[in-house]
């Protein structure tokens, strides 16, 4: 059996990841490259390019050298391929993002090392408020770390540097149903920037996302993310998780909020459930929560309101139990996203322009998503690699 190869190194396109790696010791037939079980090259010489990818996507490949008494040890290298847009750093063209539970309730409780790689950026829910206003602290939660055998800061910490080395992004949410963050004027906002960046710096979150259902002033969190920014650099990920009333007309406060910020908002993703019915784009009716004419309809008053397609992404519940209202079948978020996209797969509604740029999904949550078997994910995400 041969030896292992030497080390990965990579080289990208916007539609193409060049590998390239040392030879291996003993008798090799050729190479054989992975990504997860499946074959994606083989080479009797010490390089491979895997052509065919989106922009802006993030692959993870093994190599392994071979012969006739069977296959070597694996070297594994991480690349994403050129063509990123919008604010946050290097994410991929259409990605999913799902949220993880610092806090125990009926769904499974899980170490943020158990992310699965189906996931290309984690909330981590919840920063939560102090007696100050704005000020926002975060600490593994005593309860959750007795649930999953003992996790502590330092731990949550290596397992937010691991998932970088996987090649994900990590940021911190700050709100929730139960959140009491308050950023109503311009000390609240000073606040919130340096105590949010301060945090960023200790667990090495990539940033932000706002979630604050308890009511937001567009004006004062304006200033705070800016002041983040201007503190953290281009690199920062903003994302925001509206509730469906939020997002009606661009009078809502978190509406303003997002266009008042557009040149810095990496998405937002709107959480379409719990609900009940809303009025979409054409005005025409009210669309029922967990269908695809209400994430379309309800979708398009972003995109034709303000917000470019790589900055909207749909906002749905794992499965059972993570909703009280709006829970959809996993293909269902993949028509709508088609319906999007490429103005197929639609219901009645049918949006007035295709938005091939449409950024991707969003699930509540993580800790659902294994509770249910992660068919949200395994569902979504292939989907999501597969769009143009």
């Amino acid at each position: 059996m041969p030896g292992a190869p030497g080390a990965v190194t990579a080289t990208t396109t916007g539609s193409a990841i060049t590998l390239s790696w040392g030879a291996a010791g003993g008798t090799v037939t050729g190479y054989r490259v992975y990504e997860g079980t499946a074959v994606k090259a083989t080479t009797t010489g010490t390089t491979a390019t895997i052509s065919g990818l989106a922009a802006c996507e993030t692959h993870t490949y093994t190599v392994k050298a071979y012969n006739a008494q069977g296959e070597s040890p694996g070297r594994d290298a991480t690349a994403t391929t050129t063509g990123c847009t919008g604010g946050g750093g290097t994410l991929p063209r259409h990605f999913l993002t799902g949220y993880w539970h610092n806090f125990v309730n009926p769904a499974v409780e899980l170490k943020l090392s158990a992310v699965p790689n189906e996931y290309d950026l984690v909330a981590i829910a919840f920063g939560e408020a102090t007696a100050n206003a704005g000020e926002v602290v975060f600490s593994v939660d005593p309860g959750l770390a007795t649930a999953v055998g003992g996790y502590t800061d330092a731990q949550f910490r290596a397992d937010v540097a691991a998932l970088h080395q996987r090649g994900k992004k990590v940021i911190l949410s700050v709100g929730g149903e139960a959140g009491r963050v308050q950023v109503a004027s311009a000390a609240a906002a000073t606040r919130f920037a340096d105590s949010v960046y301060a945090l960023m710096q200790s667990y090495g979150f990539d940033g932000v996302d706002i979630d604050l259902e308890n009511g937001l002033n567009a004006t004062y969190m304006a200033q705070a993310l800016r002041s983040l920014r201007a503190k953290a650099g281009s690199d920062l990920i903003i994302t925001m998780a509206p509730q469906t009333i939020d997002m009606q007309s661009t009078g809502m406060e978190y509406f303003k909020l997002a266009l008042s910020i557009k040149d810095i908002l990496t998405v937002v993703h709107t959480q379409f459930y719990n609900s009940g019915s809303m009025l979409g784009c054409d005005q025409a009716q009210a669309y029922g929560q967990g269908s695809v004419n209400f994430m379309t309809a309800l979708a398009c008053i972003q995109l034709e309101n303000g917000l470019r397609p790589d900055q909207v992404a749909l906002g749905l519940p794992a499965g059972p139990g993570a909703a009280g209202g709006g829970v959809v079948a996993p293909s269902l978020v993949n028509q709508a996203l088609d319906c999007l996209a490429k103005r197929t797969s639609c219901g009645t509604f049918v949006p007035p322009r295709a938005y091939p740029d449409i950024r991707g999904a969003m699930t509540w949550s993580i800790n659902w998503d294994a509770s249910n078997n992660w068919q949200f994910s395994k569902t979504v995400k292939p989907h999501l690699q597969g769009m143009p």
